[in-house]
């Protein structure tokens, strides 16, 4: 059985998948109870803890200490042990662009519900003014749409189904209004959004909630690289732990009750030489994902992939390999798969400083 009483429908929705869902389960319990001598204990959830982690771990790098936190989540929530009126989780993603922030929970919606679409993404960057916490909660009573509760909200990607959770990604965080955050208070602490007008309310109750930040990150970046010059590399001093610098744009950004209410703080880390390779054949293996459906492949000479590594820029994160896939190596490929339709098998390497694309014959 559930553990919480979520939602009904809205006027003229229909509840059936629900309660269809509800009743499977049930019936899949009381199937394993009369086959042993005991209670057997059967989650209500859906989803593989396992399955979620080994495309987490495949797809991101660099990223240890984050996927472990991602790992108990998972297992707490699949075994639906939290509190009845919160939120399944609420976790904040800190660190520089690219990283793999956003890209975490886009994995994780793709491995629960099939698409890395599947989860309600608002970009708090365009919410810079105050007035715009009405696209979250709905106008309040007396202006246009009030009593219609327009919201940026997705009731099915927040709130899911009985067997598997609703996510939400709260984007950039840091570049929201502050009256934006503190309409959040209430849906971090009770998981419910109770619209201005009164006539609405939503259920986060059965939700993933995650939240992205650059916040510190510039800050930390900066104190680093002081640590890398001059005198301190000299002397062997070391850059020191750069929590503290990311504690005090915290809480410059946001207010101490709204921090209280998040159940983990996690720093990604940017991502150093040591990392290049894994992410090129990440990118890689994504690039020939998209190639199978045309029935070609690719591979990159030695020569190629060291010079790909050796260009990439940290400051940008992921985003500058796939950057570099999409300038300097898709056009090349795509010439090539042009001009020899008939071939499969295709090499990409470097002559002088152009990239070129033959056909490769094993």
């Amino acid at each position: 059985m559930a553990r919480k009483k979520l939602q009904g429908p809205e006027p003229g929705e229909t509840a059936m998948p629900f309660i269809n869902e509800r009743l499977e389960a049930n019936r899949e319990t009381l199937a394993r109870n009369r086959a042993d001598s005991g209670p057997v204990r059967v989650s209500r959830f859906r989803f593989e803890p396992d399955a979620v982690m080994a495309s987490l771990r495949a797809n991101i790098v660099g990223q240890q200490h984050a996927l472990e936190a991602m790992e108990s989540m998972l297992v707490r929530v699949k075994a639906d042990i939290g509190e009845e009126n919160r939120p399944l989780a609420v976790h904040l993603f800190l660190g520089p662009t690219g990283v793999g922030k956003t890209e975490t929970v886009r994995l994780i919606a793709e491995a629960i519900h099939g698409s890395r679409d599947a989860l309600c993404r608002i970009d708090m960057n365009t919410l810079a003014q105050e007035h715009y916490a009405a696209a979250l909660t709905g106008a309040p009573p007396g202006y246009v749409g009030s009593k219609e509760g327009h919201s940026l909200f997705d009731l099915e990607k927040v709130q899911g189904s009985f067997s598997k959770p609703g996510i939400v990604l709260f984007d950039e965080l840091e570049k929201a209004s502050k009256e934006v955050t503190r309409t959040l208070l209430n849906v971090l602490d009770t998981g419910r959004l109770v619209f201005p007008s009164g006539n609405r309310e939503i259920d986060f109750r059965n939700t993933l909630i995650f939240m992205t930040s650059n916040a510190g990150a510039l800050e930390a970046e900066a104190h680093h690289h002081r640590y890398q010059r001059g005198w301190r590399r000299w002397l062997g001093l070391e850059p020191g732990p750069q929590e503290n610098i990311r504690d005090k744009a915290l809480r410059r950004h946001f207010d101490p009750e709204f921090l209280n209410r998040i159940d983990q703080i996690l720093t990604f880390n940017p991502l150093t030489d040591q990392w290049l390779y894994a992410l090129l054949e990440i990118e890689l293996a994504g690039l020939n994902k998209r190639l199978a459906r045309k029935q070609a492949s690719l591979d990159l000479s030695v020569e190629l992939r060291s010079v790909l590594c050796r260009d990439y820029d940290s400051r940008y994160g992921a985003r500058e390999m796939l950057r570099a896939f999409r300038q300097k190596l898709e056009p090349a490929l795509a010439r090539a798969l042009l001009a020899h339709p008939e071939h499969s098998s295709f090499l990409a390497e470097l002559k002088g400083q152009e990239i070129v694309v033959r056909q490769y014959v094993e």
